[in-house]
């Protein structure tokens, strides 16, 4: 990202010019060594992943019914790997793992592949949406796991009575939300006063179950208890798996494998750091001016949750100038998300254009005095600031791709977009009013060497923020480490980082 030459002792490179520029600052490379450093190995380390050849990792058709390509290469690695890792426990350790415990299982196309030939497990799906549950069963009818359900009903009595209704073939077909394997808006359910939903069994006449349930810590007994019993069952061994798990999700996967006898590993795929919770309250900022007051912030930062982040005992006591204990406020988390080194030109530039534009475009509601534009004072008027920051921030939200075409189209989408805010509609009318397209143009033209600024500081926080991301998946290995039940973890790559970025798999085993 920054450059092929390395900095030497000195700080210097090892050859003059830097991609035909000038050399950076030596105090910038020594911050890269640093960063890259602390950061994990994005890099493929598992056996058994990098010892095969890509053929191995294909789907049928019928199984990669719904999958993007890049649904396909995770699904296809993750399932060989967690495979692959229960044979080994089987002929290692004689632990015979007869379920895969899939935490949110979404569409469930990690539990379909197992399912599937040539492992052909037992999977046993836990999802909160009963909408996922249904999609997930009619794909598993495509894939010809299950069969298609036959109704029977009086042909002309169904007639009668929906005799004039007409039915928009879109609203009867779920959609699919490629980017976490979601669907539309939940259904509500009836709710089980022990865990807020009502767990329900969705026997399946095939190797899959779907239990439709809301996670909300790691104890799996009443799910599990739900299981239907054989005559004379061997004991049941119990592997929890997840891809791309968000937030504290992970937490509870991880946390199951000590609350539950009969789970005996865990091997967990984590995403959407933004969605954790903090469970160590704010330490005191040096500059407390320079903080931002924004009301997610402080919801987020204070919100002491005992399922959130840090989660092992060394991350929470870690010393520091600051205090103990080591926090990611929701800014360091977003960013912990992003994958810079998979950026291309093109992506680069739109991203930052529409950066620079929201940037500019607050710069003009604050010189119209359509916001208060304080972020500095001393103590007397940070009290009266906290007063009028109560009111809810302007959420402008995302615009039609035409809207970029320049600064100025944006600045009228935005302004036309906030006149139907019910909050800040009258003070945007009132303030932005007489606003010329020559004025817009001169704010772009007057500010317009900030973009490369503001390019360079989101560069920078998005490739420190592989720190944060290392230090999270390293706090759920710690974890592990402390737990006397877990007898061996360790966390590998085992998707290209160039497809998955979120490529890291923690895998926790029982003595």
């Amino acid at each position: 990202m920054f450059g092929p030459s390395k900095a030497q002792p000195n700080g210097r490179c090892d050859r003059p010019g830097w991609l035909g520029g000038a050399v950076p600052p030596s105090s910038l490379l020594e911050y890269i060594k640093i960063v890259r450093e602390h950061s994990l190995d994005r890099n493929l380390t598992s056996p058994s992943i990098v010892s095969e050849s890509v053929s191995e990792f294909t789907l049928s058709r019928q199984v990669a019914v719904g999958m993007k390509p890049k649904k396909v290469h995770e699904v296809a690695r993750l399932a060989k790997y967690v495979n692959h890792l229960t044979t080994e426990l089987s002929l290692n350790r004689s632990c015979q793992v007869g379920h895969f415990v899939d935490f949110g299982s979404g569409q469930n196309y990690l539990g379909r592949a197992l399912a599937s030939a040539p492992y052909n497990r037992k999977v046993l799906a836990l999802e909160s949406k009963p909408l996922n549950i249904d999609g997930a069963r009619n794909m598993d009818v495509s894939a010809k796991l299950a069969k298609k359900e036959v109704i029977m009903r009086n042909k002309k009595q169904f007639r009668s009575q929906n005799h004039g209704k007409h039915h928009n073939v879109k609203d009867l077909i779920p959609t699919l939300d490629s980017d976490d394997d979601r669907l539309a808006a939940p259904i509500s359910a009836d709710k089980d006063p022990a865990h807020g939903c009502n767990n329900k069994l969705e026997p399946n006449e095939n190797d899959i179950q779907y239990i439709e349930t809301i996670i909300q810590d790691g104890d799996l007994s009443s799910v599990l208890s739900r299981l239907p019993q054989q005559s004379n069952p061997p004991q049941r061994e119990f592997i929890v798996m997840s891809l791309h798990s968000c937030g504290n999700l992970l937490h509870h996967g991880l946390r199951s494998l000590t609350l539950n006898p009969s789970v005996h590993a865990v091997a967990l795929v984590g995403c959407c750091y933004n969605l954790l919770t903090e469970r160590l309250a704010p330490s005191p900022s040096p500059q407390p001016n320079l903080r931002s007051r924004h009301p997610r912030l402080q919801q987020t930062s204070s919100a002491c949750d005992p399922h959130g982040f840090p989660m092992s005992e060394r991350f929470m006591k870690y010393p520091h100038a600051h205090g103990p204990g080591i926090r990611f406020n929701i800014t360091a988390r977003m960013m912990a998300v992003q994958a810079p080194q998979n950026w291309t030109e093109q992506e680069c530039n739109g991203f930052f254009t529409r950066h620079f534009y929201r940037a500019l475009f607050q710069r003009i509601l604050v010189d119209k005095g359509a916001i208060d534009g304080r972020t500095t004072g001393t103590e007397d008027d940070r009290s009266d600031f906290a007063s009028e920051e109560k009111s809810p921030p302007i959420i402008l939200g995302s615009l039609r791709k035409s809207c970029y075409a320049s600064f100025t189209t944006y600045v009228r989408a935005a302004i036309d977009k906030l006149n139907d805010d019910p909050i800040h509609a009258g003070r945007i009318r009132s303030h932005m009013l007489g606003l010329s397209d020559e004025d817009i143009a001169g704010y772009e033209k007057k500010f317009g060497h900030k973009k490369k600024e503001l390019s360079i500081v989101w560069s920078l926080m998005a490739f420190s923020a592989g720190v944060v991301e290392s230090a999270i998946v390293v706090d759920r290995w710690q974890w592990l480490r402390e737990q006397e039940e877990v007898k061996d973890c360790w966390v590998e790559s085992i998707f290209d980082y160039g497809i998955s970025p979120r490529n890291l798999v923690v895998v926790g085993i029982k003595g």
